[in-house]
């Protein structure tokens, strides 16, 4: 496996400086942008829109990953698409039609990913990984930021990191929630491709620092 690539969360940035938290983390060496886009329905929050998405796209070079925390994200999906999103994952528990959800991302030349909530099992993407470039995994419960880390997710990562190998796809694996120093090397050894990293990154007194150790303990599992 490749090392491990680092998206933080924007989740966990200060939202009056939006912009500004962008350019540190594109310096601090991260490897994609997460950004979390909550409906208040699907999730029990809210956060922001494709309009904000365009103003701070300016900002980094570096891919948007969206996470759509949505109830019909293919209501949307023209919207971020045209907001700058690189990477588009939505949740399997969704409302909209999946297989047409992830054709009209990809129609747009963007890659299309699918996300599960910790109760959904491992076994729910299976019928789409062929047309998937990314499955994302939830080790928290989706919705707010700040949340522990919940072990009991890697072996839903090993399955589907088996089930992609045993199909020879090159689907890769995002793990998001409560991950840091402690359990990302375990996140590696199951099978995981792209960490999203939220308060490790934000809160720590030098990002590039956080972020290359966040790599190198990876690497090192």
């Amino acid at each position: 496996m490749e090392i491990m690539k680092i998206a933080p969360s924007l989740l966990s940035c200060d939202f009056s400086r939006f912009g500004e938290e962008i350019t540190r983390m594109d310096k601090a060496g991260a490897d994609y942008m997460h950004l979390d886009v909550m409906d208040g329905h699907f999730v029990p929050n809210i956060t922001f829109g494709a309009p904000v998405l365009k103003h701070v796209r300016k900002y980094t070079k570096k891919p948007f990953d969206v996470h759509l925390m949505i109830s019909e994200p293919l209501r949307y999906i023209d919207d971020f698409c045209d907001a700058g999103a690189d990477i588009i994952t939505f949740h399997v528990e969704c409302d909209s039609d999946i297989v047409s959800t992830i054709d009209k991302i990809h129609s747009r030349g963007v890659k299309a990913g699918l996300v599960l909530k910790p109760k959904t099992p491992a076994e729910a993407v299976f019928p789409y990984l062929d047309r998937l470039e990314w499955v994302l995994v939830m080790t928290v419960e989706p919705g707010f930021g700040g949340q522990s880390f919940m072990a009991d997710m890697l072996p839903k990562i090993s399955a589907i990191r088996d089930e992609i190998s045993r199909r020879g796809l090159k689907t890769e694996i995002e793990a998001d929630g409560g991950i840091g120093a402690a359990n990302i090397a375990a996140c590696a050894e199951a099978g995981v491709d792209i960490a999203v990293a939220g308060t490790a990154v934000f809160k720590a007194e030098n990002p590039a620092e956080a972020i290359e150790a966040l790599k190198t303990t990876a690497d090192n599992k």
